[in-house]
Formats: C-alpha cells, sequence, structure tokens
C-alpha cells in the first residue's frame, strides 16, 4: 500500500534514497525520501517476526520504482529504524534474566527506589517489585567516598565467587550499579574485567558507562533495563543488518532514539535502553515540521493514531517536549529508565481497540487490542471482538475493497455480525448507532487524555491546531478538535506514518556527560577544566565519524543551590573555562534561569555544579515533501453512504488525496481517501489543501463559533 508524495522513481534514474522504517504492533510503515520528493508505504506488522514485515514494505517500494529490492537496496544510503519491539519485551517479561550487582550494604538501590505514590493514603497497594529480583541481586565487597576515594578496597576473590554462582543461576545478562562510580569508576572498570574474563558471551552493562548521574537509582535502573534488552535487541539489530545487506543495502543502518533523535546500529546495539519508545519519539518532531510549515509556528497537539495506542505529545513555542522521568508502565509502580526523552502520553486507542460493554451496561474502548493476528473481525482471520476498525467498516467510513491498497479484502458482514452480538443488543442499539456511539467513547477518551496534558497543566488547547497522525487517524481527529475548541486539524501528507516520518526529519545525536562536583565559592577551575576537557574529545570523536553533515554542539551544566534536591540545566557559551569571569558568568546564568522558571532567585548564594553535558546533532538533510503547485485537481472519485448519526445514511462525495490540488476546498460531509488512510469531513466543516500537500480541516457556521 503507497501514498506518493510525488512521480519519484529515484532506482530507475540512479538517484540516492534515504528511507526510514517504524515497526508498529499492527501496521509497518516505511517511507522513501529522495529529491523528487517522498513515497509512503504500508505493510502488515508480523509480531512474531517484525523482518517479514520490514521485507514486505520494501517490496512495495522496489516495485512503485519499478526495481527490484536488491536494485533499490542499493541507491539507499540511509535507513532509519524504528521499533518497540524492546518496550514490547520489557511490558511483557520478555528481556533477558538478569542479574544485579551493587555496593556491599546497598542491595535493595531497586527496591526502595526514590519514594513517590500516586495515592499516598492508598494502604491497598502492594508495593512494585524490583525490576531484578533480590535472588538475583549480589553484593560486591567494595566502596567508594563520594569524592572518589577508596574506602574499602575491591575484594576480586569474593567477586570471582559471586560471578561463578552467577554462572550457576545461568543469567543472560548483568547489570553493574556501584556506589560513586560516576566519579571514580575504577572498582566498577574491574567487574566488568572479571566479567569479561569467567562470563564469556554473556552481556554486561557498567552504569558509569551508560548512564553519568549522580542518582543511584536511576542509574542502577538505567543499567538493569539496559542489560535486560541487550540479548534480545543485539541479536534483533544484527540479524536486521545482516538481512538488510543480503538484500542489496550498503549504507548506513541507524536507530531511533527516545530522545527525538538516532543513533548508529552499532551504538543501540551497545545501549538498547535508548530504543525503549523509539517510534513515538519522532512523531512530535514530524508534528513540529509541519506546525513550522504550515501555521507559522502555531503550538502543536501531536497526536498519532496506532493500531493499538494513541500516542500524544504538546510542541510549545517550536520547542519539543521534554521529562525527565520516563517510566516503563505506570508511574512509581513501574520502572525509570534513568534518561531524559521526549515527553509523550499513550493510552490504549487506536484502530484496533476493542469495544466492550461491562455487567452494568457501559461501553468501553479498549485498552486491549486486537493487535496485528487476529486483528479485527473484519479481517476475517478469527477475530471474534469488535474494534474500531470494524465500526469505521460499519459506518461506510471504509472500503472494503480497497483496504491495504486492495491487497486485503474487509468482511463487512463479519464486522456487523460482531458488532451486533457485543455492542448492538446489549445496549439495545441498532448496529450502526451501537458503532457510532464506539466512536464517540473512542473520541472522549482522546478529548481526556489531550486535556490531561493541555487543560490539567493551565494550557488552553484551544490556542493549538491539532496534528493528526496514523492510518486511523481521519475516523474522528475532526470531532476531537472540535470539542477541544482547536482552530484546524492537520492532516500531513505523511500523517498515515507520523513516526515514521519525523525519523527523516531528527538527527544525529550523541550526548555525553561527565559528573564533575564543584561549588562557585570555593571553585577548582582545573577539575571543571579536566571534565569539560573529556567531554570536547567524546564529541569530536562522534563528529569525525559521524559524516560530512553540519553538526551542532551544545554544552550545559546541571547545578543548584545547596540543599536544593534537583538541579536546573543552564546552557554553556562552550567548553572553555578559563577564569572566574567565565565561573560568574554561569553563576549569573544560573539565577537567570532559577528566576525565569520558579519566578524566585537568591543571588548572594553559591552554586553547586554537579554534572557537566554536551550533545551533538547533525542536521538531517532537507527532506520536506515538494510542494504540489501545478497539480490539477480531479473530480470527486464518485459517492459514498456514510452513516451520519441523527441524519442517517448520508450520500457523500469521495475524493481521492493525492488528486485533492492545492487552493481545493471541499465541504462536508464528505471522505478524502487515499491507499494509506481515510480522512472523514463531517457537516459543517471544510477541508482545504494546503501547498505543504496537508490536509487543513476546520469548522465552519455555527461549528466554529
Amino acid at each position: 500500500m503507497a501514498e506518493s508524495g510525488s512521480n519519484g522513481s529515484a532506482s530507475r534514474h540512479g538517484q540516492r534514497v534515504r528511507i526510514a522504517c517504524d515497526v508498529g504492533g499492527t501496521f509497518t510503515d516505511l517511507v522513501v525520501s529522495g529529491q523528487n520528493g517522498f513515497q509512503l508505504f504500508k505493510s502488515e506488522s508480523t509480531p512474531a517476526d517484525p523482518l517479514i514485515g520490514i521485507v514486505a514494505a520494501l517490496e512495495l517500494a522496489a516495485r512503485a520504482h519499478g526495481a527490484s529490492v536488491a536494485s533499490f537496496l542499493a541507491h539507499v544510503e540511509t535507513v532509519a529504524h524504528a521499533t518497540t519491539r524492546g518496550t514490547n519485551a520489557l511490558l511483557t517479561g520478555g528481556a533477558a534474566k538478569t542479574a544485579f550487582l551493587t555496593t556491599e550494604g546497598h542491595r535493595d538501590i531497586l527496591l526502595l527506589r526514590e519514594g513517590g505514590r500516586l495515592n499516598p493514603y492508598d494502604n491497598t497497594q502492594s508495593f512494585p517489585p524490583p525490576y531484578v529480583p533480590r535472588a538475583l541481586t549480589f553484593e560486591v565487597p567494595e566502596r567508594m567516598g563520594a569524592s572518589g576515594e577508596i574506602v574499602r578496597r575491591l575484594d576480586e576473590e569474593e567477586l570471582d565467587g559471586i560471578i561463578d554462582r552467577l554462572a550457576e543461576r545461568e543469567v543472560e545478562a548483568v547489570a553493574v550499579c556501584l556506589l560513586w562510580s560516576v566519579v571514580n569508576p575504577a572498582h566498577e572498570i574491574r567487574v566488568g574485567e572479571r566479567l569479561a574474563a569467567k562470563l564469556k558471551g554473556i552481556p554486561f552493562t557498567l552504569s558509569h558507562r551508560l548512564n553519568p548521574i549522580v542518582r543511584e537509582y536511576r542509574r542502577a535502573s538505567a543499567a538493569a533495563i539496559d542489560a535486560s534488552l541487550k540479548p534480545l535487541m543485539s541479536g534483533y539489530l544484527a540479524n536486521l543488518d545482516a538481512h538488510l545487506r543480503a538484500l542489496g543495502f550498503a549504507g548506513r543502518l541507524f536507530v531511533v532514539t527516545s530522545q527525538g533523535g538516532f543513533i548508529e546500529a552499532s551504538a543501540a546495539a551497545e545501549a538498547p535502553i535508548h530504543m525503549v519508545n523509539s517510534g513515538p519519539s519522532v512523531a512530535p518532531v514530524a508534528g513540529r515540521h509541519v506546525a513550522r510549515l504550515d501555521t507559522s509556528g502555531a503550538d502543536a497537539i501531536v497526536a498519532d493514531t496506532g493500531g493499538t495506542s494513541y500516542d500524544l505529545s504538546l510542541v510549545r513555542n517550536g520547542r519539543l517536549p521534554w521529562t525527565s522521568e520516563t517510566w516503563l508502565g505506570g508511574r512509581f509502580t513501574g520502572h525509570m529508565t534513568g534518561f531524559p526523552s521526549v515527553d509523550v502520553r499513550s493510552i490504549g486507542a487506536g484502530g484496533g481497540s476493542i469495544a466492550w460493554v461491562d455487567e452494568g451496561g457501559l461501553l468501553h474502548v479498549g485498552p486491549k487490542s486486537a493487535g496485528a493476528e487476529p486483528g479485527p473481525a473484519c479481517y476475517g482471520r478469527g477475530g471474534a471482538s469488535s474494534t474500531v476498525t470494524d465500526c469505521a467498516l460499519a459506518l461506510g467510513y471504509l472500503d472494503p475493497d480497497s483496504f491495504l491498497g486492495g491487497r486485503m479484502r474487509l468482511n463487512a458482514a463479519a464486522a456487523r455480525r460482531c458488532i451486533e452480538m457485543e455492542i448492538a443488543r446489549p445496549l439495545r442499539l441498532s448496529i450502526e448507532d451501537a458503532a457510532l456511539a464506539v466512536i464517540d467513547v473512542l473520541t472522549q477518551n482522546m478529548v481526556s487524555a489531550i486535556e490531561e496534558i493541555t487543560v490539567q497543566q493551565g494550557i488552553d488547547p484551544a490556542a493549538a491546531v491539532l496534528v493528526a497522525g496514523g492510518g486511523a487517524a481521519g475516523f474522528n481527529s475532526v470531532h476531537i478538535a472540535r470539542r477541544l475548541g482547536c482552530p484546524a486539524t492537520l492532516f500531513p501528507q505523511t500523517g498515515a506514518a507520523l513516526s515514521a516520518a519525523g525519523a527523516l526529519l531528527s538527527d544525529l545525536v550523541f550526548v555525553a556527560g561527565r559528573v564533575q562536583y564543584a561549588r562557585s565559592d570555593v571553585p577548582d577551575i582545573s577539575t571543571i577544566q579536566a571534565a569539560l576537557a573529556a567531554l570536547s574529545a567524546q564529541i569530536a570523536k562522534f563528529t569525525a565519524n559521524a559524516g560530512p553533515q553540519a553538526v551542532e554542539i551544545d554544552y550545559w551544566v546541571e547545578a543548584r543551590y545547596p540543599q536544593q534536591t534537583w538541579e536546573i540545566e543552564v546552557p554553556l557559551a562552550g567548553c572553555d573555562l578559563r577564569s572566574s569571569a567565565d565561573l560568574a558568568r554561569i553563576v549569573g546564568d544560573f539565577h537567570d534561569m532559577h528566576q525565569k522558571l520558579y519566578a524566585v532567585c537568591d543571588r548572594a548564594s553559591p552554586i553547586e555544579m554537579i554534572a557537566w553535558r554536551a550533545r551533538a546533532s547533525c542536521r538531517a538533510p532537507e527532506v520536506a515533501p515538494r510542494g504540489l503547485a501545478g497539480r490539477r485537481s480531479h473530480p470527486a472519485g464518485g459517492r459514498r453512504r456514510i452513516y451520519l448519526g441523527g441524519e442517517g445514511w448520508t450520500m457523500v462525495p469521495l475524493h481521492p488525496f493525492p488528486s485533492v490540488a492545492p487552493g481545493t476546498t471541499i465541504a462536508g460531509p464528505a471522505i478524502i481517501e487515499s491507499s494509506v488512510t481515510t480522512i472523514v469531513v463531517p457537516p459543517r466543516s471544510r477541508a482545504i489543501r494546503l501547498g505543504s500537500g496537508t490536509l487543513k480541516v476546520e469548522p465552519v457556521g455555527a461549528a466554529s463559533s
């Protein structure tokens, strides 16, 4: 199934292209970008073996370019890959059997955590278990002091005995987090050397290398999660790379990270924790690009409707949303990754979400999903539950003969039968009204989720546009925007593969950190200079291998007032700090930042500088889709009956999305569809095709008041 932004045939003309591939729970999205525009392809995901879905999408792309897969891949410079495989393994217990080694006396770091409860007075809550069970947690006889001094030397004989016990337990990975290893890693390095010597072939993670921060729980949790993913994800990435090479790919393979960029696949295999939530993290990048292109930078609610989840983020003032607390599972009940990431909130609502009626007669949608297997009832694969897709089909939104570009025929009778038995009869509604009720409940769930990141944080959603992505976004996104009061809904030309498009708009990134404590009233400038020099060396090594792209480098320090618990990030002008005047400038910037964030500062107080960090970003080549100027608008491609609630079954015009020329206005009700998505333009709305290819839907008449 393909959607093209041009008539591009890169392989036929020897043009070099870049591709991005996002493997979701239901569909695998592939976006091809070249000088002549872009093309979008979808194939069904295959959870048991994601490579099958990837290859199927590549075959579609090759066919569209009039080439074999080998010939097509020979012209591909880079592949950026996003996947939920690691996240799914963590949430379903599919990660490796992992042992945790820590300093003697600190066995319960993963159990005690940092505190925090959502409902502090609910004594029925069970205390969440540690990520690594206590039976696989071992205490290493050693101790470093906060200044890096050796308080107790590492007992290597005892350490070897512990490693022997790890072998007896048949562990598959090992995480190591020793106290203050970020200040003096000598003991942690030695533990790694002994593990490599005695447990050959067993991967391990050293916390000071993975996540050099001072907070032990976050560092320990990151190390444990990372180690548990290494056997699965290193094998997966090696297999993916080998498979692509065998098919004819000779370029560079990148992996999308949770920080809204991408890294080399080899680096991701060494630190697979960066792949957690990799797909959703780049959808806001695409949403920001669309908002800049089509609204001159208005704030944007970015919503990606997948098969199993509804992923949300809020782009304000052109900035991606960030969070320092990334949880696997629920807040305080799950496990913290220990890394900052793009702030994306998810609920279980998507095209495959299952609708059900509880014993009290209340209709629910999600969070369970039919997934790719067996899928919705209309797939004809044994699915016996009513899903959002089944309801959209019953309402006439979908053409049963053109789904997946005609490669899959949907069974409308099976969908209606399932809706009747599970929803319509219990609620005493017609099949159509039952299906409409499902869409309505889904819409309200999505509205409530958006209100959590807007209204509940003092932000008016009516001041933002809704950027709607995902193949199922067109069913109800206009209704969502209407309930929120948003002035417009934007459906990008690549919206059906928003995360894959975001990957092509993202940067190659590298982040380095160094813990070096210093106080502004008793500074040791030489130690700060040494920390910054080490950062600069790491950045230089990265940029030397990054390629010809332009590189942007940002430096910052994490600082706080004495006795404060948390630091704030203060940007640095560069990596040079040579005098007390340079230090005074940092202190002044800290006070200014504290005033900006909290409306208070204490300029008479010294500050504590905890860690020094740097981020290098290699700008990706411009991949904005070429404008559509010069295209002629084709007449509506027929008519289709859709169910509009109180207005009943209504015959509405059907417009092929690729044939709608820029400047064309389409009055609702109407259907605008392509091989990858269907957009419902409801009554009292109008759709306008913008020059960028984006479809803008806005209210008219009473709906706009």
